[in-house]
């Protein structure tokens, strides 16, 4: 039964994997699939601890390294997860997914988006998620301006690119309900992981991006966008994306390396949030083949929302859980509710 949903789950995650965020987060960063210099990071892991007496665990990336992962890097780099008691090594997907790897416990944690933990759980896939890595989804529909798509009725007749994604088809049809759209006259394609800018200049007119990668990296090119935010038409969509994951598994038979990983990565993210400059030098360094500019901006503008309203990094909450399962449910894209109280925990948190 779970080998039939982890390839159900496989299939999910080959297409939204490349949903909204990641398409518009990842597409144009020119990193390096390899996960540049990781491995000679991780050689160095603990800010000049030696590694013993630590216990080796892996955390593997949604995507290819960006600032939604600088507290990772910080809490590796800066010793936060040595002094845990953990030698941290991350890794990259690969051919694999992320959320399998952590499932099948091939690895111990990972870097998720609700969306999936959602959909694995209801098909009997024991993902957890420990911390919402950012408060508030960032993420919208983008376009250059002189197309003038402004709210979501102007989608019609419009061209969007996307991954083939149902929940791409399913977020732009609620959305344009809500303004009486007709979301028949909305061409939809699949564009994989091309470059959002070169796409919407020869083959589409709009695509779901993360504004503090893809936004910022169109400051950066001074080239303008409207952007139609997903949380400006429905508080259900305002969920969290991405997240750090792990597997019942490791939460029963070792919980103290569950506390000890979401302490670390805790500093992490602080220190993200408190030193932004710093801390997109340590991704930089970590991961040399990342647009260097484009990493100082886009740490800038995230630090202040990882935690944003939230009382603590990482807090999640259960109306937030509830309201995207719901939604989900509403628009067929689960065969049967969520168990909201299993799929999430604060429990690992720091008080």
């Amino acid at each position: 039964m779970l080998a039939l949903a982890l390839l159900l789950l496989a299939a999910a995650c080959s297409s939204d994997n490349g949903d909204a965020a990641n398409n518009g987060a990842t597409a144009s960063n020119g990193a390096n699939a390899g996960g540049g210099n990781t491995e000679a990071n991780n050689q160095n892991a603990g800010s000049g601890e030696d590694g013993e007496g630590l216990t080796p665990v892996r955390v593997v990336l949604d995507w290819t390294p960006n600032t939604n992962h600088t507290g990772l890097y910080v809490a590796r780099d800066k010793g936060f997860f040595a002094e845990q008691g953990l030698e941290v090594e991350i890794m990259q997907p690969g051919e694999g997914n992320a959320d399998t790897m952590v499932a099948t416990g091939d690895v111990e944690f990972g870097v998720s988006y609700q969306e999936g933990v959602t959909q694995g759980r209801v098909n009997g896939v024991p993902l957890v998620s420990l911390a919402a890595v950012i408060q508030h989804n960032t993420s919208g529909f983008a376009s250059p301006v002189d197309k003038q798509i402004e709210t979501p009725a102007d989608f019609e007749g419009m061209t969007y690119g996307g991954w083939g994604s149902p929940i791409d088809a399913a977020v732009i049809e609620s959305l344009m309900q809500e303004v009486e759209a007709d979301y028949s006259k909305v061409n939809i394609v699949n564009i994989g992981n091309a470059d959002f800018f070169t796409a919407v200049k020869r083959d589409i007119d709009f695509a779901w991006i993360y504004y503090a990668w893809t936004g910022v990296e169109a400051e950066l090119k001074g080239e303008e966008l409207n952007v139609v935010y997903l949380t400006d038409y429905s508080d259900k969509l305002d969920y969290y994306t991405p997240v750090l994951v792990t597997n019942e598994d490791l939460i029963q038979d070792n919980p103290d390396i569950v506390q000890a990983f979401v302490a670390g990565a805790a500093q992490g993210y602080q220190y993200a949030i408190d030193h932004p400059a710093d801390a997109a030098e340590v991704l930089i360094a970590a991961e040399p083949d990342l647009n260097a500019e484009l990493v100082r901006a886009s740490q800038e503008w995230l630090s202040p929302r990882y935690q944003d309203d939230a009382p603590r990094w990482g807090e999640q909450s259960r109306d937030v859980w509830a309201g995207y399962a719901d939604w989900m449910f509403e628009h067929e894209l689960l065969e049967q509710e969520l168990d909201v109280d299993a799929a999430f925990t604060n429990d690992y948190l720091p008080q």
